[in-house]
């Protein structure tokens, strides 16, 4: 298994900066990718950004292109997201994500705890 504990959160004005931090433990070598989710009040789960294990490929959501970046230390077994620009809209708990291989068929996804962003304007 995997386990994952983040760090980071916090209140911020508009245009303000954040840097969210996702350490993991258990079965490092099985994970494959990891990333970072939000959820807003009365919204479902959405994707913000993923990076690869294997060669570092990112992807990003649209509506964080140019503001949010996403980045690992292996070393640390951690994963970042610096949050850049901030708009209240970006308000909402964020979850960090390890997909990882269980045996040789079948891929599991983990969840942090999850941290609150709050962005004032």
């Amino acid at each position: 298994q995997v386990q994952l504990v983040e760090s980071g959160g916090g209140l911020v004005q508009f245009g303000g900066s954040l840097r969210l931090s996702c350490t993991a433990s258990g079965s490092i070598a099985s994970i494959y990718a990891m990333g970072w989710y939000r959820q807003a009040p009365g919204k479902q789960r959405e994707l913000v950004a993923q990076i690869s294990s294997n060669n570092g490929s990112t992807n990003y959501a649209d509506p964080v292109k140019g503001r949010f970046t996403i980045s690992r230390d292996n070393a640390k077994n951690t994963v970042y997201l610096q949050m850049n620009s901030l708009k209240p809209e970006d308000t909402a708990v964020y979850y960090c994500n390890a997909d990882y291989h269980k045996g040789s068929t079948t891929t599991v996804r983990s969840w942090g705890q999850g941290t609150q962003v709050t962005v004032s304007s």
